[in-house]
């Protein structure tokens, strides 16, 4: 566990991880692997045995589990797996036709993936990674000792405490210069340079420290690899903070699992990586819309009408009704019904809703309050979590704000079925999905009903819940939308996720940032988090921003503890609303974005090094972020107005002015509230939705209007686009739709941008963006697909 400080305010949770037993002054039972003879082998891999500094024999397996990807297993027992696997099986190795595994007595053992090498030396043991050249990518790190020759860090091997084995752990050896992104939702720089993740989903409390809702034990190095452990287990990575130049990987499981993933880019790792855990789900298209909550405040029907109509008569462009707890009685909020008293006819209140454009969704979590009608039911059928006497476990999963709850035992197919049972007749209703709230609450000493200890399960439940809902879902609607806060390896198969109870600052909204940037290179695109902030009421200043940087997410909700409508602040309204505006002007970019990031796994919301990965700089500016390929977005996170912006190599076109600016340096901007930092890949297109507008400034906050929408401001698919160039010239891109896709091409000839449409869609104008050297007029050429 990482150190925490005497005196230093912390909140303790029923679900803390356990702590690693610490062996007593002068114990033995550090052991690392010395040597090893080869046992078998076959053209995808070999296995050897190995003998370690504390006379052990255990097993390590390494073979081909994909094109650039390579599997090690180190073991005492050759079918050992990892302990999660019980309940749900997260990893599934691939295979690669040209897979060989090479042995020249005298030299290492080479198992060859293609991109990807591993060199196996028996005596003395070493494991090194190279590409297809033969270049050093990642190797073990050969052991740092002190001056008596004790071991600093931690070696391949195992560790017992007490006699019995606790953990297996491996370290790899860091160029000085290396960076490493990812882990999952961290809300600390994206660097994880000098820090020590863990991989527990915790309830973050504020989402401003290395505590995250979703752990992916999954890294992405500035060298050009990426590393997966495959275990659900509390896994914690020591990423240079305990020896500048090794990062040391502690498994507290029955093996360590874990995979070398080639890239040399980003989207190549990530590529890799969804091969061996799922694509990402493309959410639908209304999803991209804007989503208005409820905020966490007594509602009801005539309130989420009156919502309603406010929102299409002051032209706000929006899709989504999300109720939060309230949809409920005060203190029933796990019954899953409504509250007959404010909502006495949520079917007619539904059809209206959906009449007027809006889908709907409702809050929702797995714990089941005691004094709720089903607790005694699920109890007595066994469908909770118990605890060491065979009762059901009684946890304060709500950190003492809400009475004691039940867990639903989502390992117990009997306890799915049931927990299904009540959510498939509000979905039958009318209901569109729901907001799967916590999950992280499964604690470490409970049992599940397939004999899972809450250590092994913790980190999963979160996937078990969320599949239970989204099959459910499914079911009823033909899609599997939930909005989940917790997530684990593989839960990009969750197509919305958000970031959790942020508090309402500045400072938390750049933590924010962070946290979606580091989520993206976990392998999850389609994320989003609460504009505005959720503790609290922002300033309206704060209020503004923030919609600014929701409005440029992969997904948008505006949600708090107070209103987030925004007509609840005046004085800004027109400047909040604009930016939704901008938003669904911008949907054919957007979308198209998004479905590349399902196909491909590259996030929506890119950070520099995605595309930069070169640019040591890249990893480090973590305040900004591509949305696609070509907008550079810098949410305003100062209160002034000022920020520094990095721009990295080529040119960059203001969005609002036009002028252009030399990548490869920072770049101090100042923006009135109205305007988000926003820049242009010079040369792009960039789909928008039709408009009768002249040019993309008569598109910006006090003009555009709500563009990609259907009858009241809700997304569409509309036949005709316009495309707005950044300075025109040579270029290819494909815009994608739910009806299909079409490819445009451009060609400069002098003062002449001729545009080739090949597909579904109609390019009714090309708008040139103010920028100098641009053409002056545009040819379009609209050819059948």
């Amino acid at each position: 566990m990482p150190y925490r400080p005497p005196l230093v305010a912390h909140e303790y949770f029923v679900a803390d991880p356990p702590e690693l037993p610490v062996r007593a002054h002068g114990e033995g039972g550090l052991s690392a692997l010395t040597a090893a003879e080869l046992v078998a082998a076959d053209a995808t891999g070999v296995m050897v045995k190995a003998v370690t500094t504390a006379e052990e024999a255990l097993v390590v397996q390494i073979g081909v589990a994909g094109e650039g990807v390579i599997r090690v297993r180190l073991s005492e027992d050759a079918d050992a797996r990892p302990r999660s696997e019980r309940a749900i099986q997260l990893v599934t190795p691939g295979t690669y036709h040209g897979a060989r595994a090479d042995w020249v007595p005298g030299e290492p053992i080479v198992v060859d993936a293609g991109s990807l090498r591993a060199e196996i030396q028996l005596a003395p043991w070493h494991l090194r990674f190279t590409d297809a050249s033969g270049a050093t990518l990642v190797e073990q790190d050969r052991g740092h000792t002190d001056i008596s020759g004790r071991l600093r860090t931690l070696p391949f091997g195992r560790s017992a405490a007490g006699g019995a084995a606790v953990a297996y752990h491996e370290s790899f050896a860091a160029a000085p210069d290396e960076a490493f992104a990812g882990f999952g939702e961290s809300f600390t720089p994206l660097d994880k340079r000098g820090q020590r993740p863990i991989m527990w989903n915790f309830d973050a409390f504020g989402a401003e420290s290395q505590r995250a809702y979703k752990n992916v034990p999954f890294y992405l190095s500035s060298k050009g690899y990426g590393i997966l452990v495959d275990s659900g287990a509390p896994t914690e990575f020591d990423v240079c903070q305990s020896t500048h130049s090794v990062v040391q990987i502690v498994v507290p499981d029955d093996v360590l699992d874990y995979y070398v993933i080639a890239g040399p880019t980003p989207p190549e790792v990530l590529d890799r990586f969804d091969g061996l855990t799922c694509r990402p789900e493309l959410p639908p298209k209304w999803a991209f819309g804007t989503w208005i909550s409820s905020g966490f405040c007594v509602d009801s029907q005539e309130r989420v009408l009156a919502r309603a109509r406010t929102i299409r008569e002051r032209g706000i462009p929006c899709d989504v009704l999300h109720l939060d707890t309230y949809w409920q009685s005060d203190g029933h909020w796990s019954d899953l019904r409504w509250d007959p008293v404010n909502f006495p006819e949520p079917e007619a209140m539904l059809a209206e809703l959906d009449g007027m454009g809006f889908k709907v969704c409702l809050w929702m979590n797995p714990y089941i309050s005691h004094l709720s009608p089903a607790f005694t039911e699920a109890a007595d059928a066994g469908y909770f979590l118990k605890n060491r006497d065979g009762e059901a476990y009684v946890a304060d999963t709500w950190h003492g704000s809400y009475p004691p709850c039940g867990i639903v035992d989502l390992t117990n197919p009997a306890a799915v079925r049931w927990f299904q049972g009540l959510l498939r007749p509000l979905l039958q209703q009318g209901v569109q999905a729901f907001k799967t709230d916590f999950a992280e609450g499964v604690p470490h000493d409970a049992v599940a009903f397939n004999g899972m200890t809450g250590t092994d399960l913790h980190n999963v439940y979160t996937l078990l819940f969320n599949d239970a809902v989204a099959a459910v879902t499914r079911e009823v609607h033909g899609h599997s939308l939930v909005w989940a806060r917790s997530s684990f390896l593989g839960g990009q198969r969750h197509s919305a996720q958000w970031s959790g109870d942020t508090f309402t600052s500045y400072a938390a909204m750049g933590s924010t940032i962070r946290g979606g940037l580091a989520h993206g290179l976990s392998g999850v695109p389609f994320w989003s988090h609460d504009a505005g902030g959720f503790t609290g009421r922002p300033t309206d200043d704060l209020f503004v921003r923030w919609t600014q940087f929701g409005a440029l997410s992969p997904l948008l909700r505006l949600h708090g503890t107070t209103s987030r409508e925004p007509w609840e602040f005046p004085a800004v309204e027109e400047q909040a609303v604009a930016a939704l505006k901008l938003r669904y002007r911008l949907m054919p970019y957007i979308y198209s974005a998004a479905v590349e990031a399902a196909r491909t796994g590259a996030p929506m919301m890119r950070a520099l090094c995605v595309d930069h990965p070169q640019d040591p700089v890249a990893w480090q500016a973590d305040l900004e972020y591509l949305l696609g390929r070509d907008l550079l977005v810098a949410p305003m996170t100062s209160p002034e107005g000022v920020r520094a912006v990095y721009l990295p190599a080529g040119e960059w076109v203001d969005y609002w002015t036009g002028e252009v600016h030399g990548g490869g340096r920072y770049l101090t901007v100042s923006k009135p509230l109205e305007q988000v930092p926003l820049f242009v890949r010079h040369g792009a297109l960039i789909p928008v939705t039709e408009s009768d507008d002249s040019g993309p400034d008569d598109s910006g906050p006090d003009d555009s209007g709500p563009g990609d929408s259907g009858p009241g401001g809700t997304v569409s698919t509309p036949d005709r686009i316009t495309l707005v160039a950044f300075g025109g010239g040579d270029r290819r891109m494909r815009i994608h739709d739910t009806d299909g896709e079409t490819a445009v091409v451009t060609t400069r000839d002098g003062d002449t941008l001729r545009v080739t449409v090949t597909g579904q869609k109609r390019v009714a104008a090309v708008e040139f963006a103010p920028v100098a050297g641009a053409p002056g007029r545009a040819v379009i050429i609209q050819e059948e697909s």
